[in-house]
C-alpha cells in the first residue's frame, strides 16, 4: 500500500530563529500588526510504499531522524496524511 506522509521540520526550542526574526520585523511595514511568534521551518511531502499505516509511519520516523532533520537542532513531526 501506498500512504502519503507529512514531515515537519522545526528548529529545537531556544534555537536562534534569524529568518524567523527577519519576517517577523517586517511584517508591520506590510500592514500585517498583529503576528508575533513567527518561525520558519521546512515541510517533506512524499509517499512510502509498506504493508500498513504502522510500518509506513515508522520508516517515516527514522528517515526523517537520519536524513530530513538535523537532531542537535532540529525536531520532526511526522504525519500520515489522506490519500492524494
Amino acid at each position: 500500500m501506498r500512504f502519503p506522509v507529512r514531515v515537519e521540520v522545526r528548529l529545537r526550542p531556544g534555537i536562534a530563529d534569524p529568518q524567523g526574526a527577519v519576517l517577523e520585523r517586517a511584517l508591520p511595514a506590510l500592514g500585517f500588526t498583529s503576528i508575533s511568534g513567527l518561525k520558519v521551518g521546512k515541510s517533506f511531502r512524499f509517499d512510502v510504499e509498506a504493508s500498513d499505516a504502522k510500518t509506513a509511519s515508522r520508516l517515516a520516523e527514522e528517515m526523517a531522524q537520519r536524513l530530513l532533520a538535523n537532531p542537535v537542532l532540529e525536531e520532526a513531526e511526522v504525519h500520515l496524511d489522506q490519500a492524494r
